[in-house]
């Protein structure tokens, strides 16, 4: 059977979706644009909204938005981002309050590098609510509350940790709400605090030991726990196990009075050059400096005055000349290896370390995560074990390298660790597999709580 389109119908229905985005008939008629174009996302969107349409005959406008939110995260799941935030907007457009699509178009925006609309958005989805309710979509084993900073930064990513199965997930934006709100939260079974950055913690620690201490439930990466893993802290934290080195570091709060009284500063701490300067609350090598000398820090100290990081910089290139960077998993604190960055530069990324461009470099990675032990030697696995016990989460992770003779590297360990799921079809499928296995353990650890 022919179908009946031009070539330029597709733009036409766009235009007029954007004029009237509850058409129903304009969804319909995109809908089979999209399938002859063979568009699987967008086909799948306006599938959805067309049911939902269906579902909601006699709905109020309001409640129509969700329509063109679930049509919106369709496209956001299947990263057709432009769409996403055009059916976001177009959400918003039809019920202004909205938080859901004020949150997500917010992450869109903040990825983009356009912060200050995501900041408005931002504020205005946690104006209007701080508690976000996701239902399990099987049998309910448990209902967790998950403390989160609505800023964005600083909190534990556990889209690839949670499982939607058994797990009701009660999301707080606790930075946001009053004391007050927390005795109207819904029902819960156990708290897992979210906010794994020291730095974020800390400004919240009082909001957060408030509700901790009062809920009478179980409380996993208590606050008290995740205080201890701000960078300067960690060395004192570690010290005393065997093969592991955590470079010196130290926190200023503001410009030092001089650049004799940085220099008293550093060689208190015992830190020499060439050092790394970098600011708080960041991860992943996100504004870190290398400085070798004094006159270039203090110049950049000038500059910026703020908080920040010094840390001693270890040349910890391997003999082939490559930089490593391996990162484990800790769930209830026993170490999953998750991966293994190999670059020529020593701020190692991993997805810009080349790794799928090299099959050595892929073949090193699976020989890691299949026998880690084997990798790194008894040396440094046993270390990364007293490590975990020492930091004592339950939840948390170490980026690290190998010592010259055997040991431990500390480049930074904390609750922050990404651990997600990649393509199955994928480069990088390979990695799938340890992330189940992290998952499992973290489903085994809510259970154990939810039956205390």
């Amino acid at each position: 059977m022919m179908l009946d389109f031009s070539p330029d119908e597709r733009e036409t229905v766009d235009r007029s979706l954007d004029a009237s985005p509850l058409d129903v008939s304009l969804h319909r008629r995109m809908h089979t644009l999209l399938h002859v174009a063979g568009d699987v996302a967008g086909q799948a969107a306006h599938e959805l909204a067309l049911a939902a349409f269906g579902l909601l005959t006699n709905a109020p406008t309001s409640q129509l938005s969700l329509v063109l939110y679930n049509l919106a995260t369709v496209y956001f799941l299947h990263g057709q981002r432009d769409q996403a935030k055009r059916w976001y907007r177009h959400a918003l457009s039809v019920n202004p309050a909205l938080a859901i699509a004020h949150q997500n178009l917010s992450v869109l925006l903040e990825s983009e590098g356009r912060y200050e609309e995501a900041i408005g958005h931002r504020d205005q989805a946690y104006r209007i609510q701080r508690v976000f309710e996701e239902g399990a979509t099987c049998a309910v084993r448990r209902r967790v509350l998950i403390l989160g900073s609505g800023r964005g930064t600083g909190n534990v990513p556990i889209d690839g940790l949670i499982a939607h199965a058994h797990t009701h997930r009660i999301k707080y934006a606790i930075d946001y709400a009053s004391p007050a709100e927390d005795s109207d939260l819904p029902p819960y079974d156990l708290v897992f605090n979210g906010i794994g950055d020291a730095d974020v913690a800390h400004l919240l620690a009082v909001r957060i030991s408030q509700l901790t201490r009062g809920c009478s439930k179980p409380v996993l990466n208590s606050p008290e726990r995740v205080a201890r893993t701000h960078r300067h802290r960690i060395t004192e934290l570690l010290s005393g196990i065997n093969w592991v080195d955590v470079p010196a570091c130290v926190r200023l709060e503001g410009l030092p009075d001089s650049r004799e009284a940085l220099q008293q500063q550093l060689g208190a701490a015992g830190i020499g050059f060439p050092l790394l300067m970098r600011p708080p609350a960041t991860h992943g090598g996100d504004g870190i400096v290398l400085h070798d000398t004094v006159d270039t820090l203090w110049v950049a100290l000038l500059a910026d005055g703020g908080p920040c990081y010094l840390t001693e910089f270890r040349d910890f290139r391997s003999d082939d000349g490559f930089f490593r960077k391996y990162r484990m998993i800790y769930v209830d604190r026993v170490p999953y290896a998750y991966h293994l960055a190999i670059s020529q530069n020593w701020i190692v990324h991993y997805y810009t370390a080349g790794m799928t461009e090299h099959p050595w470099k892929i073949d090193e990675e699976r020989r890691f995560l299949s026998d880690p032990r084997a990798v790194l030697g008894a040396r440094a696995m046993d270390a990364l074990i007293d490590i975990g016990n020492r930091l004592d989460l339950d939840y948390g992770g170490i980026d690290f390298s190998l010592t010259p003779d055997g040991g431990v590297l500390v480049f930074e360990a904390n609750a922050t660790m990404l651990a997600h799921r990649v393509a199955p079809d994928g480069p990088l499928a390979h990695k799938n597999l340890v992330v189940e296995r992290i998952a499992e353990a973290f489903e085994a650890l809510l259970q154990a709580n939810t039956e205390r």
